[in-house]
C-alpha cells in the first residue's frame, strides 16, 4: 500500500511460536522439593544411627525437653541442607535425635513461621524432611493464647482454624508426598488426642481440648480480633502449627497438637502482651509439660506400630 507515493511497512507480527519466557510454573514437576527433602533426611541420618519413627516440633519456650534425650545428636539448622532457621526468641533452631526411654524420637528445638519472611512451604519444610525420614507420627506443640482457657493450661487440640490466608499445599502436587486435596476432616488424630486427655487426668494435670486459629502475626491480636473469633469457634490462638499439621497429613502422618496457654487473649485482661510472658509461662509448665510428653511417647508408639489396631 502506498500513501502519498511512500510505500508503508507493517508492523512485524509477534512470532507465536516462540518459547515461553521460564517462570516458577513452567516445569513445576522439577520443582526440587521432594529432592530436597530426601537430601535433608539423608543428612540426618548421617549424624545418627537412630531411624525415629516419631517427631516432635517443640514451639515457644519448649524446647528444654530435647534436652533431656539420651544418645543424642544435636544438629543446628544452618547444617542441615535447605532447612530454613529460626530466628525467633525461644525457639534453639536445632534438631535432637535421640532416646525417650527405648524410643526414638526427632525433637525440633524451636520452629519458623510465616511472620520470619518464610513462605508456607519453606514453614512446613521439616515435615516434608521428617516424612522422607520414614516418621509416622507428629507432635506439634505452640504457645497460644487464651480465648476460653487460662493461663498455664496445657489443651490438646481437636480442630484449627486457618486464618493465615496460605497454604503448604498452594502449586504444583507431587504426588510423592500425598494426593491433590488431601482430606483434614480428622486432622488431629482422635486416638491421639484421647491418649493425651487420659495420660493428663491420670498424672493429675488437667486436659482440655479446644479449635486453635490460626493468623500470621508477628503482632498480637486486637480484642475485636479476639471477639470475632470466639464468634466462630475458636479457643486458642496463635502464631504457628497449621501448615505443619496440613503437610502432615498430606503425607498420612499421624498428627497430636498441644497448646501450653502462655498468656490471656487480647481484651481477656486489662494488660498488655508481650513476648517474656509467654516464655516465662511456659517454663512455669515445663514439668507438666515433659511428663505428659514422656507418659504420651510409649502409648504413641504402640498405635503406630505396624501390627496396631486404631
Amino acid at each position: 500500500m502506498k500513501q502519498g507515493g511512500t510505500k508503508l511497512k507493517g508492523k512485524r507480527a509477534p512470532n507465536k511460536t516462540a518459547a515461553p519466557a521460564e517462570s516458577l510454573t513452567a516445569n513445576p514437576a522439577n520443582s526440587g522439593e521432594y529432592e530436597r527433602a530426601e537430601s535433608a533426611a539423608q543428612f540426618i541420618f548421617s549424624s545418627t544411627p537412630l531411624r525415629p519413627k516419631i517427631a516432635l516440633v517443640l514451639g515457644s519456650g519448649l524446647g528444654p525437653f530435647a534436652d533431656e534425650f539420651k544418645q543424642a545428636s544435636k544438629i543446628p539448622y544452618a547444617r542441615i541442607p535447605h532447612f530454613p532457621q529460626s530466628t525467633a526468641i525461644g525457639h534453639a533452631g536445632q534438631l535432637v535425635v535421640g532416646k525417650v526411654g527405648d524410643i526414638a524420637v526427632a525433637g525440633m528445638q524451636g520452629r519458623v513461621h510465616l511472620y520470619e519472611g518464610y513462605s508456607a512451604k519453606e514453614v512446613s519444610f521439616p515435615i516434608r524432611v521428617f516424612a522422607r525420614m520414614g516418621v509416622k507420627a507428629v507432635i506439634l506443640t505452640n504457645a497460644a493464647g487464651g480465648i476460653k482457657f487460662v493461663q498455664g493450661r496445657l489443651v490438646v487440640i481437636r480442630d484449627h482454624i486457618n486464618l493465615q490466608g496460605v497454604n503448604p499445599l498452594t502449586g504444583f502436587n507431587d504426588e510423592r508426598f500425598g494426593p491433590r486435596f488431601p482430606d483434614m476432616s480428622s486432622a488431629y488424630d482422635k486416638r491421639f488426642r484421647e491418649m493425651a486427655v487420659g495420660q493428663g487426668n491420670r498424672l493429675g494435670i488437667g486436659i482440655d481440648e479446644g479449635v486453635y486459629a490460626a493468623l500470621t502475626g508477628p503482632g498480637y491480636e486486637t480484642p475485636a480480633e479476639i471477639r470475632y473469633l470466639r464468634t466462630i469457634g475458636a479457643d486458642l490462638v496463635g502464631m504457628s502449627t497449621v501448615p505443619e499439621v496440613i503437610a502432615a497429613r498430606h503425607s498420612d502422618m499421624r498428627v497430636l497438637g498441644i497448646s501450653c496457654v502462655t498468656n490471656a487473649a487480647a481484651g481477656i485482661l486489662d494488660q498488655p502482651l508481650n513476648h517474656r510472658e509467654v516464655l516465662e509461662t511456659a517454663a512455669r509448665v515445663k514439668g507438666d509439660f515433659i511428663a505428659l510428653l514422656k507418659a504420651l511417647l510409649p502409648k504413641i508408639e504402640e498405635s503406630i506400630a505396624p501390627t496396631a489396631k486404631n
